[in-house]
């Protein structure tokens, strides 16, 4: 089976781990890196097998059969539209774009043109969201009562966000939104994904701790569905510590079940074992899966679903339309919260026109 030519746009942070995660799928091999900044592109292409290394994404596109892109959000839909018009495959970083009509008209465009357009959601892809799925759809553990997602993390002016004194484009309006638009989108996805399609939601935000961001860098929100479920996501980029991390907790009729990504672990709470007074830390639990390797962001599962969907023709789990509902969940939100209202989000469930 010949590989997917596979060529790089965009690289900061993130790019640096999908180019270790590309080294881990046979199918696919990557013959051009680039970035504005050809150091950048340079720095990732050493890791890899002496790529073409271009700072104009426009050279590289008869040398590619496809790409996967990371830039800023803005630029989004102009890159994509570009290779999707070159009948490329292309594997989008999150969120697809800044709007509905810049979303629909990618998608179209890839429609026309006979290309698979995937969004880089890498959390639908991970071994332990995988079987923390499988094991809820069981019915072995009854009832969905109540999803929650905890991320926390330390961005912008934290870490590296301000370089010469000026901020970075993630703090901007260039990305789009806040912290629920660049990364909550993520967890919106899951969220549709396990527990159905939406009825209702409202959310908040905050810039408190986060002055780099234009908009919130700290989030919660809550969902209700169909099924009398809810669903909870709280986030920060403003975490100078953290306990949770990435975490999953599922309230079911038999028990909570837990993953945790950074321990690699699905746990089981249930009746028969009660938290103990006095003990911070309650150690009753049953380990019902464990990753078996070290944490990472894992997207060679995603990017290995996009080589094969390139390679079949087959539809990817995270297409265009799927990755344009979640959006539309979130752009209902935001509007809901400028109008002090709760949000209707019925219609705006996977898959659903």
């Amino acid at each position: 089976m010949e590989k997917l030519r596979m060529g790089l746009i965009g690289c900061g942070g993130m790019m640096k781990n999908h180019a270790r995660a590309v080294n881990m799928v046979d199918s696919v091999e990557i013959v051009a890196v680039c970035d504005i900044i050809k150091e950048r592109a340079e720095n990732v292409a050493s890791a890899l097998n002496d790529p073409y290394v271009t700072t104009d994404y426009h050279d590289m596109v008869d040398k590619v059969d496809a790409v996967l892109v990371a830039l800023p959000h803005d630029l989004h839909f102009e890159c994509g539209m570009f290779f999707a018009f070159n009948n490329k495959h292309i594997l989008m970083e999150k969120p697809l774009c800044n709007s509905e009509e810049e979303c629909l008209r990618l998608i179209k465009m890839c429609e026309d043109h006979k290309v698979t357009l995937m969004c880089g959601y890498p959390v639908r892809f991970w071994p332990g969201i995988i079987k923390l799925k499988e094991m809820v759809d069981s019915g072995d553990y009854g009832e969905i009562i109540q999803m929650s997602v905890w991320t926390e993390q330390l961005t912008g002016e934290g870490i590296d966000g301000f370089k010469d004194g000026r901020p970075d484009w993630s703090m901007t309006s260039r990305l789009g939104g806040g912290q629920l638009f660049s990364h909550g989108c993520h967890y919106i996805d899951i969220m549709l994904w396990f527990l159905g399609n939406p009825v209702s939601g409202a959310h908040l935000g905050t810039r408190n701790g986060t002055p780099w961001m234009l908009k919130e860098g700290t989030s919660a929100l809550v969902m209700k569905f169909e099924s009398g479920a809810l669903g909870y996501h709280g986030a920060t980029w403003g975490a100078r510590g953290s306990r949770m991390g990435y975490d999953f907790q599922i309230q079911t009729e038999k028990g909570m079940i837990e993953y945790q990504h950074y321990a690699g672990q699905i746990k089981l709470y249930d009746q028969g074992f009660k938290h103990q007074p006095g003990v911070a830390e309650n150690p009753h639990y049953k380990v019902l899966w464990e990753r078996g390797t070290d944490v990472s962001k894992e997207t060679q599962y995603e990017i290995a679903h996009f080589a094969e969907c390139c390679r079949t023709g087959a539809t990817p789990i995270t297409n265009g339309y799927s990755t344009l509902q979640g959006l539309r969940v979130i752009w209902k939100l935001y509007d809901a919260e400028q109008h002090g209202v709760v949000a209707d989000l019925r219609g705006l469930g996977l898959n659903q026109k």
